[in-house]
């Protein structure tokens, strides 16, 4: 009989810098070439200049799904050409339209500004599928160099109630190992503990947790363990 032992081996910043390059020349909206990448000790690190907010977003989100990668700090630059520039009051207009035919977005419910590009979303929902929604729809907008997302969520429900919620939608999830994860609930903010196996488990915990209803804040504390 022939015995074969496997070994979990720890990707070194070396090998992850090489597959974060990979994924990002693998999205066909992203070009690599344009973004500079650091990794220490799993942070990655990502720099330089894009045309469109969104290709920004894709390379923060392609970058998330690399295993090894424990936290991604993005400070890549949103700069739009002299064709595609937008006086604020334009970009002001493009989100109002852009929320008023969304669905899943209540009318007149998000308040907005607009200063030098960056969009401030503000007001009251129910759910975060709604405030995701208005994001969302935001940030594919010509002109948009940021958006903070500033809604809040407003539900009645006990907090013992959010608790047995979230740990039941960890238990349905295949990819989360909801042994793993405990999950703290102080009123309606969350904390999440415990380790995942990457980064974008992290990540999906962090979103299922929002999901819950009642939920207002995440504090996602899991650590990435391989």
């Amino acid at each position: 009989m022939k015995i074969i032992l496997k070994h979990n081996i720890m990707k070194t910043d070396s090998i992850i810098k090489e597959n974060v390059l990979d994924e990002l020349s693998w999205q066909p909206n992203i070009d690599e070439t344009q973004i500079g990448v650091i990794v220490e000790n799993g942070v990655v690190t990502l720099s330089g200049v894009v045309d469109n907010y969104s290709k920004k977003i894709a390379a923060e989100k392609a970058v998330k799904n690399v295993k090894g990668v424990k936290a991604v700090a993005d400070d890549i630059e949103v700069l739009y050409g002299i064709e595609y520039k937008k006086t604020d009051k334009e970009i002001a207009k493009a989100v109002v339209n852009a929320l008023s035919w969304n669905a899943s977005v209540p009318d007149e419910t998000v308040k907005i500004e607009v200063r030098d590009g960056w969009v401030y979303l503000s007001g009251e929902l129910q759910w975060f599928y709604q405030k995701e929604a208005a994001r969302k729809a935001t940030e594919n907008l010509l002109g948009v160099k940021k958006v903070v997302n500033n809604i809040t969520l407003k539900q009645a429900i006990e907090p013992s109630e959010i608790k047995k919620k979230i740990s039941k939608a960890f238990e349905r999830l295949a990819d989360l190992d909801a042994q793993n994860i405990k999950v703290e609930v102080d009123g309606h903010k969350v904390k999440l503990k415990g380790k995942v196996h990457s980064y974008a488990e992290k990540e999906e915990a962090r979103k299922t947790a929002y999901f819950a209803p009642g939920v207002y804040d995440v504090e996602n504390e899991l650590e990435v363990a391989y």
